[in-house]
Parts: C-alpha cells; sequence; structure tokens
C-alpha cells in the first residue's frame, strides 16, 4: 500500500489482520477504543502474528516495544497512518 493509503483501508487491513488470528471473534463488535487483546481472548503468540500480518499488508514494521500503540483498533489505524506518512 502506499502513503496514501486511507483511514479505510487501514481499518480494512487491521480487520483481516485480526480476523486471521481470530476467526471465530466476533471482529464486527469491537469498538474503536476496545483491547482487542482482551476482547477476543488473543495470546501474544496470536498478537505477535497479528502484527505480522499487518506488516505483510501494509508494509509496515511493529516492533515489540510499540504493541502497546496498537491494542485498540483506534490506536492501531493512528499508529499505522503515521508510519504510513513517514
Amino acid at each position: 500500500m502506499s502513503t496514501t493509503t486511507s483511514d479505510r483501508e487501514i481499518r480494512a487491513a487491521i480487520i483481516e489482520a485480526i480476523r486471521g488470528v481470530a476467526p471465530e471473534g466476533d471482529v464486527d463488535s469491537l469498538g474503536g477504543a476496545t483491547d482487542i487483546r482482551d476482547a477476543l481472548d488473543i495470546d501474544s503468540m496470536d498478537f505477535l502474528r497479528f502484527c505480522v500480518l499487518l506488516h505483510d499488508k501494509l508494509k509496515v514494521d511493529i516492533p515489540e516495544r510499540d504493541y502497546a500503540k496498537v491494542r485498540t483498533l483506534d490506536t492501531c489505524a493512528a499508529y499505522i497512518e503515521k508510519k504510513l506518512a513517514r
């Protein structure tokens, strides 16, 4: 994706990545400020896989020190948008 990736495209990629690690989870009911890990009971290995899926789709590196910045839909979208703008 390019640096002109829209918020809608970013959020769609996030949802796709969440579905990749929690296909049985009710992703559609997630609020923007809901903790993804807690709401969908995602363990640390699945969260790592979520970050890898985001990297593969959006070409954004998410180092472990930044995991807290991508725990909700809103913070994850803002984090990725900021990274893509660089």
